[in-house]
């Protein structure tokens, strides 16, 4: 990461430095969140940029970073659950639909740097897209604050879902997939009916 230091010229730290104050954290490494908001489509249309440095690197680590949260905010709120349910949970919750609402929220597509291509064709406001930068953006800020700091800001964006997926009154995920597990469960139910 010896790079990126250079690639954060003083308009774009102010631009950052904007985004912090609008989520209401801090940053001491800029060039972290700087990195978070880059889309691999910049990285490889500039001139003179590193193909390298891009957000995918944080987006694996904010990943991590996400799960961990969410696994430890199940575990530790709903003794009740058990595995099982906790793992479908945690799936609803780190989805690429959860994320995304998230990161609209923050307004994240407005600092996303990415190539021209892929701004034309809408890509600041890409469902994936926001999803994968909102996990870059979540490890670039526990590389930069911590855990503890990582967690708390989490939780202020997402325990009001995770709340409503537990309590069932919020349905977030892969809406195919729970259709086909629905259908399933209701061929099985209709199966023993004829028996």
């Amino acid at each position: 990461m010896k790079n990126v230091t250079n690639l954060c010229n003083d308009e774009r730290k102010a631009k950052l430095k904007e985004f912090c104050a609008s989520l209401g954290i801090t940053m001491h490494r800029y060039e972290l969140l700087n990195l978070a908001l880059t889309h691999t489509s910049y990285a490889h249309e500039t001139v003179h940029y590193p193909h390298n440095e891009h957000n995918e690197r944080l987006e694996f680590l904010g990943d991590s970073v996400l799960s961990l949260i969410v696994s430890t905010y199940l575990y530790q709120n709903f003794p009740s659950f058990d595995e099982g349910k906790m793992t479908k949970l945690r799936a609803q919750i780190v989805c690429e639909t959860s994320l995304y609402q998230c990161a609209k929220r923050m307004n994240l597509g407005k600092y996303l740097r990415m190539g021209n291509g892929e701004r034309a064709s809408g890509g600041t406001m890409r469902p994936s897209i926001l999803a994968d930068a909102f996990e870059a953006v979540l490890g670039a800020y526990y590389l930069d604050q911590g855990f503890a700091a990582a967690k708390k800001y989490l939780l202020g964006l997402l325990e009001e879902e995770i709340k409503g997926v537990c309590s069932g009154l919020v349905m977030m995920g892969d809406y195919k997939s729970m259709l086909q597990e629905f259908l399933q469960q209701a061929s099985q139910s209709l199966s023993l009916i004829h028996i």
